[in-house]
């Protein structure tokens, strides 16, 4: 089928485009630049590929992306700013959708986040869990954009929601928010205190795209959580994929959410300082809870790949990025050079 796709020049979506390409889609991508999307999307063996050149505010060319396709895949957003930051997640949304569902496309696939539904209910985040009100701009946005979701859902649309996790691996251009936070860790140190992270592979997310992008099973939402691990199972997991001692720092979590409000001020007066740890990310690690997602995976026939697998690409990807350098990664440096020599052979 003919799919239309936002966000191809980030993290997830660029994933998703290389998945949909070799389950055989045809894709055309919404872009700002094609030369970023070239950069980004020729590592993945997928470029040239068929785009328009606009932004999803803009109606026009959003009508344009999705003139002649036969689905829909909105994985774009934006993650920092304020009024702009709910006019691409809020309004680019709605114009994904609602210029979808104007052309009869089905399915039309909108990548949410759990964070709409944190804190849940009861002991995991469910995909029947109520949407929570944030307190960032992105974070109010998103619920928004799941609130519309849902009515479109609720009307019988063939909307279909996928919830992530905190989505890690290799290929990351950004990098994203939370390939930051790894790669923080690994260079300073974890926090030992409560929480952790619904750790989602991000070849996984791509793939449930694509086994969700099937036309006539209508609105559908599926839970894309991944493995939880505690913050100090994923130290276990780094030191031992690293053979190197971590550093880990006691912290209630009382300090770490004062951390996190301490974050958000500095990046009120200099919105260019780079630390992922807001208020309502503190809140996050320091609440979270594993993620429901075995209907999911049985309706779509999947299992989620080891957290060790993830981890392990992930570090070697940043190493080969120059985000981590040969002591962080430990004795993965000495793999990512042999695996790098060997695509070279």
């Amino acid at each position: 089928m003919r799919v239309a796709l936002t966000g191809a020049t980030g993290f997830l979506g660029s994933h998703i485009a290389a998945a949909m390409r070799r389950a055989g889609h045809e894709l055309v991508l919404l872009v700002r630049s094609r030369d970023k999307a070239e950069r980004v999307l020729k590592p993945h063996g997928i470029w040239p590929v068929e785009t328009v050149v606009g932004d999803m505010v803009d109606p026009d060319a959003v009508g344009r992306l999705l003139d002649g396709c036969d689905g829909a895949v909105h994985a774009a957003a934006l993650f920092y700013g304020d009024e702009r930051a709910r006019e691409a997640n809020v309004d680019g949304m709605r114009n994904m959708i609602d210029g979808s569902i104007e052309r009869g496309l089905d399915p039309i696939v909108y990548i949410s986040t759990i964070a709409a539904m944190f804190p849940p209910p009861g002991d995991v985040i469910t995909v029947h869990d109520p949407i929570v009100e944030m307190k960032t701009m992105y974070g109010q946005s998103k619920s928004e954009g799941e609130r519309y979701a849902r009515e479109k859902q609720s009307a019988g649309h063939n909307v279909v929601t996928l919830y992530p996790g905190g989505v890690h691996g290799p290929m990351d251009p950004g990098p994203t928010e939370a390939t930051k936070g790894l790669r923080d860790r690994i260079r300073v140190s974890w926090f030992k205190t409560t929480g952790g992270m619904p750790l989602v592979d991000v070849r996984d997310v791509a793939e449930m795209v694509v086994r969700a992008c099937v036309p006539g099973r209508g609105p559908k939402r599926y839970m894309c959580g991944g493995n939880f691990l505690p913050w100090m199972d994923e130290a276990d997991l780094c030191e031992e994929l690293t053979g190197r001692k971590v550093r880990r720092i006691p912290a209630p979590p009382a300090l770490i959410r004062g951390i996190g409000q301490a974050v958000d001020f500095v990046k009120s007066v200099f919105p260019s300082f780079d630390y992922p740890l807001t208020s309502e990310a503190a809140e996050f690690v320091t609440l979270s809870v594993p993620c429901d997602s075995a209907d999911t995976l049985r309706e779509l026939g999947m299992e989620f790949r080891p957290a060790r697998e993830t981890l392990r690409d992930a570090i070697v990807w940043l190493y080969r990025a120059g985000e981590l350098d040969a002591v962080q990664a430990g004795k993965l440096a000495e793999i990512a050079g042999a695996e790098g020599e060997a695509g070279n052979a």
